[in-house]
């Protein structure tokens, strides 16, 4: 991997006009309640050519809940290098297909949604389209008991993919990695394989193998040298004994079926996803590049997305205060998931009332210069979550907006 990078525009100057270049955007779009959230286009599609870049040629799947925007996906899988969707929800890939962003889709997680599962059973189209997620027969005998409760009892074939736990093992009780599948041990991957290709109503057709503990954690954190160098090694491990393992998992299934994906990877570790049997890698934070992810090495942030908030009060001539603010990241709670301030330059939260609800003060050497109805740039911890707080997304192009878009909440939806 290369050396760490320093994020794209994270310089004073940058900052400033960053938030001089938005602010004048959005200055001549109706006022509406609530943030302003746009995407930066032009820092999206470098994205975007970046992540082909680190790909290699491997086709990727946009992981849509760190995206959130239809346009958005429309955008990127109109682009060399990206093929198919890979889902957070049921229904939501329902209203993908149904709206026809993608004919590929899987789902990243497993379903009980028997309403949509109900659907699915009753729609050929989509079932051949979409393709569920699932790591116990429990998941399967669900689907089963919505098909015997439908009138018709349709005999659509729903497509599964196994999801295997891509974690490491350090000892009989230690585990690093994301607490996602039961299916760790080859012999109970080929067990539950062997179940599915022998239940009738389904076909076996991928595998998932992420490794969140790769993909998702910061490894050169400016301040924390020895914790990075200690998460390097477990990465470096992680990487290598996934990679024994996943030869043996694909050299056993393949006596049993014939697959047609492998999917693995995510932002933080496409480079090292891209290894036999591993067929196409996830990516969808990097298209937005949240403040969680500034500190990778194997990639240069360049950040897209921003919410801007307008300032409300100036409590004193060292402090400024934006209206709303307080969107925190999921995950576990901890600074690194509240929004970080980043334009203008020279703003920090403050200990004691950090992001809130309805208010948010601000101070640092940039709030003195700050006016009431002055709009304070924020990037979010998360790429997804801020389309969850707003109907709309501004696209901006250099220094204007193309378009104004809905986001799935926008659209009514909440998955």
């Amino acid at each position: 991997m290369a050396g760490n990078h320093p994020v794209v525009g994270g310089g004073d100057a940058e900052r400033d006009a960053l938030a001089r270049r938005l602010t004048a955007a959005v200055a001549r779009l109706d006022p509406a309640p609530g943030p302003r959230y746009v995407v930066d286009l032009d820092a999206f599609d470098a994205n975007a050519a970046d992540l082909r870049r680190r790909a290699g040629g491997a086709p990727i799947r946009v992981a849509s809940k760190s995206v959130r925007v239809p346009a958005l996906l429309r955008r990127v899988l109109a682009l060399d290098g990206f093929h198919g969707v890979l889902a957070y929800t049921l229904a939501e890939a329902l209203h993908l297909h149904a709206t026809g962003v993608s004919d590929d889709i899987v789902l990243g997680y497993p379903s009980v949604d028997g309403a949509s599962l109900a659907a699915l059973l009753r729609d050929e189209a989509a079932a051949a389209a979409i393709t569920l997620m699932t790591d116990d027969p429990a998941h399967l005998d669900v689907v089963d008991r919505v098909r015997a409760s439908l009138p018709d009892q349709p005999t659509t074939t729903v497509r599964i993919a196994i999801d295997i736990d891509a974690g490491l093992r350090l000892g009989p009780a230690g585990h690093v990695g994301p607490k996602r599948s039961p299916l760790f041990d080859i012999d109970d991957v080929v067990r539950f394989a062997d179940h599915v290709v022998g239940r009738a109503g389904f076909a076996l057709v991928g595998v998932m193998t992420y490794e969140g503990q790769v993909a998702g954690v910061p490894d050169a954190v400016p301040g924390q040298r020895a914790k990075s160098a200690v998460i390097r090694r477990l990465k470096s491990t992680s990487v290598t004994r996934l990679d024994d393992r996943r030869r043996a998992l694909a050299a056993a299934l393949a006596e049993r079926v014939t697959l047609e994906f492998w999917n693995s990877g995510g932002t933080g570790s496409i480079e090292t996803s891209t290894v036999a049997p591993v067929t196409e890698v996830a990516a969808g934070s990097g298209l937005l590049v949240p403040h969680l992810f500034d500190h990778f090495r194997s990639f240069r942030p360049r950040p897209a997305a921003y919410l801007g908030f307008p300032v409300v009060r100036r409590p004193n001539a060292g402090t400024a205060t934006v209206a709303g603010g307080g969107l925190i990241a999921s995950g576990a709670t901890g600074k690194d998931r509240s929004p970080v301030p980043w334009a203008p330059a020279g703003l920090q939260l403050t200990g004691l009332e950090g992001a809130g609800e309805v208010q948010t003060p601000l101070t640092g050497p940039g709030a003195a210069a700050l006016r009431i109805g002055d709009l304070v740039w924020f990037r979010h911890g998360k790429a997804g979550e801020p389309a969850e707080h707003v109907q709309q997304v501004h696209l901006v192009s250099g220094t204007g907006v193309v378009d104004s878009v809905p986001t799935y909440r926008g659209l009514g939806h909440c998955w």
